[in-house]
C-alpha cells in the first residue's frame, strides 16, 4: 500500500501541474453552443439581442475553461476564446452544409429539422467541426474530450486534427472511425462502419502522415477499411461495403467484391 500512495503522490502532483477542465464542464460549453447555433436542439427561441449577449456568454464560458489550463496554452486564455469565436460563423456555414448533405443524401430524412435534431452523424461531425478549430488554436486536449464526448454519445470516433470537407454526410454512423491524419474532401458520404485508419501504429510515426486521403465526392459503403497515409482514394469513386484497401485508386472507381469473394476493381478514364 504505501509504494501504492507513493506512486499516487507522484500522479496528483503531476496532475496538480497539469490542470484541464472537468468533463462536465467541456460538455457543458459543447452543448450549449450547438444548441445557441442550433435552437432546434431545445426550442428556445432567441431574438437578436439575445443571441448577441449569448455569444459573449458562450465566449466567457470558453474562456473560463481555458483560463484552467493557461500554463499550457500558446496565448492567454481570453485571446484564444476570441479567435475561436470568430471561427465560429465558419463552423455554422460547415455545418448547414452538411446537414443540407444527410438531408439529400438519405431518403428517409424527411427536412432539416429532423436531420439536426436526431441524426447521429450530424451530432458526431458538429462536435468534430468544434473540437477541430481548437486544435488549429493549438491548444492540447480539449479538442479531443469534446470529439470523445461524441464518440461515446454516437459510436462515431473523428479525431480532431482530421481535415473534413463541406457537404460531408455521415449515414447511420455507428462505428465509423476516422484517424488523426486523414483528409476528406467536399461531398464525401461514410456509411456505418467505415474505418480510415493507419497501416502501422508504431510511435515513431507520430508525425508522420498515417492515414488515407479521400477526394470530392467518394462513397464508402458499411464495414469498408481504408489504411494508410500515402493511400488516395480519387475523386467520385465508389467503395463497396466490407472492402479492405490498403493502396490508392484511380478517381471514378468502383471497387467492390465479387460473389466469388474477389474483389472486383473497375476504374472508368
Amino acid at each position: 500500500m504505501n509504494k501504492l500512495i507513493e506512486e499516487l503522490k507522484r500522479r496528483h502532483q503531476w496532475a496538480a501541474a497539469n490542470t484541464f477542465p472537468s468533463t462536465s464542464a467541456v460538455s457543458e460549453f459543447a452543448n450549449n453552443l450547438v444548441n445557441w447555433l442550433f435552437p432546434e436542439h431545445t426550442g428556445k427561441v432567441m431574438n437578436e439581442t439575445e443571441l448577441e449577449q449569448y455569444a459573449l456568454v458562450l465566449q466567457d464560458e470558453l474562456q473560463q475553461l481555458l483560463q484552467v489550463m493557461q500554463t499550457q496554452l500558446p496565448d492567454t486564455a481570453a485571446q484564444l476564446a476570441a479567435r475561436f469565436m470568430a471561427q465560429v460563423p465558419a463552423i455554422y456555414e460547415d455545418l448547414t452544409k452538411d446537414a443540407t448533405a444527410i438531408y439529400q443524401g438519405d431518403p428517409a430524412a424527411t427536412c432539416l429539422y429532423e436531420v439536426i435534431r436526431a441524426y447521429p452523424g450530424f451530432y458526431a461531425i458538429a462536435y468534430y467541426r468544434m473540437a477541430h478549430a481548437l486544435h488549429l488554436l493549438h491548444i492540447p486536449l480539449l479538442p479531443r474530450m469534446i470529439t470523445e464526448l461524441a464518440h461515446a454519445h454516437t459510436g462515431v470516433d473523428i479525431h480532431p486534427a482530421a481535415e473534413i470537407g463541406p457537404y460531408f454526410c455521415i449515414d447511420h454512423g455507428t462505428g465509423i472511425v476516422i484517424g488523426e491524419t486523414s483528409v476528406i474532401g467536399a461531398h464525401v458520404k461514410l456509411y456505418q462502419g467505415v474505418t480510415l485508419g493507419a497501416l502501422s501504429i508504431d510511435k515513431s510515426m507520430a508525425k508522420s502522415k498515417r492515414h488515407p486521403t479521400i477526394e470530392e465526392h467518394v462513397v464508402i459503403y458499411a464495414g469498408a477499411t481504408i489504411l494508410g497515409g500515402d493511400t488516395i482514394i480519387g475523386h467520385h469513386s465508389v467503395i463497396g461495403g466490407n472492402v479492405w484497401l490498403i493502396k490508392s485508386v484511380a478517381p471514378f472507381s468502383r471497387i467492390y467484391y465479387k460473389a466469388d469473394g474477389s474483389m472486383n476493381i473497375v476504374e472508368v478514364v
